[in-house]
């Protein structure tokens, strides 16, 4: 399959936020490959979940927020973290169980939280981010101030009591709120159409009465002009909008599953759509940065990731006397 351009964007787009994007990408994608070698090197313990070929979503709409908007994710918290400006060995520290990670090794891979970056965490428990993310955006009007939420979850995630109720007082409230749905296909091991009586999720925000939008999702110049109009409607007071992303994962579920429900074919179609190579090939079109100038930034990565190891092997664990703190708001 010809590997598909990317259209012109209709917010101007200069060299300097082109990099930026594609370096946020590249960091996402070598993070979370790094994360599964550590992984089955048995550096990380329990569950998984890698971003890989989501990464145009997470970039696209957090990279269009201020560093004082929030973001509230899920299990696939990586690179949402990372994206809103964690450090590499903040991230993989936590995911070592180190007291230098940013929950301070008691979160994990599951659990990213940083009250600097305006991060709200991610969440083992499908949709439970959606009440905080809520909650987040009426504080926000509440204040007074012009700060707005994005709320990142999953197509299953649709189907669930709170997205309903959250969606119905965002409306009611007219909170300053992005509701993103990556929508991969599969929740776990069962597919999208087979679980959801309506498979555009964006149009479930009719029933509300507030803007639904469907964006591809593999193409982050796409989902960065949906984001921008969003985030311009909730900072001048016009409530919220539901923004269904279409995307995939390139790996299983979790880095504990075998992946053998979803058909090689398929995730063959999906990997053609890959947004790294789509974004890179539109940086050549404009003029904006050459091959070699690429190059050299994915190997700065890979070298800031690998320190990123180093520093989390280096960390000292969690003293044990420290077991109990962090357990009420008032604990340093």
């Amino acid at each position: 399959m010809v590997q598909e351009k990317l259209p012109p964007t209709r917010f101007a787009l200069d060299r300097q936020e082109a990099l930026i994007l594609y370096r946020d990408m590249i960091l996402g994608r070598t993070f979370e490959d790094t994360c599964a070698r550590m992984y089955y090197r048995g550096k990380m313990f329990g569950f998984v979940h890698l971003y890989n070929g989501q990464e145009a979503v997470s970039t696209g709409v957090i990279k269009s927020m201020r560093s004082d908007d929030y973001v509230c994710s899920t299990y696939r918290d990586h690179v949402h973290a990372l994206s809103t400006g964690l450090t590499p060995r903040s991230v993989m520290a936590e995911l070592f169980g180190k007291a230098t990670g940013c929950s301070k090794g008691r979160g994990g891979s599951m659990h990213l939280f940083s009250a600097e970056h305006n991060f709200l965490g991610g969440y083992a428990f499908v949709a439970e981010g959606i009440p905080v993310a809520t909650g987040a955006a009426f504080a926000a009007k509440y204040r007074g101030t012009d700060q707005v939420t994005a709320c990142f979850f999953g197509d299953g995630a649709s189907n669930n009591g709170q997205f309903f109720e959250c969606l119905n007082m965002a409306a009611l409230w007219n909170l300053p709120i992005l509701y993103v749905v990556e929508n991969n296909l599969w929740s776990i091991g069962m597919y999208h159409p087979r679980a959801s009586s309506i498979t555009d999720i964006y149009r479930k925000a009719d029933a509300f009465g507030i803007p639904g939008v469907r964006v591809d999702g593999m193409d982050v110049l796409a989902v960065r002009d949906v984001a921008k109009e969003a985030i311009q409607r909730a900072r001048a007071g016009e409530g919220p909008t539901l923004i269904e992303c279409t995307t995939y994962r390139f790996r299983g579920h979790s880095l504990a599953d075998p992946d053998e429900l979803r058909d090689p074919a398929e995730k063959e179609f999906w990997r053609q759509q890959d947004p790294i190579p789509r974004l890179a090939a539109f940086i050549a079109e404009q003029g904006f940065a050459g091959p070699d100038e690429l190059k050299l930034i994915d190997q700065e990565i890979r070298s800031e990731v690998e320190e990123a190891v180093v520093f989390a092997e280096e960390s000292p664990e969690p003293p044990v006397d420290e077991l109990y703190r962090f357990q009420f708001a008032e604990d340093e």
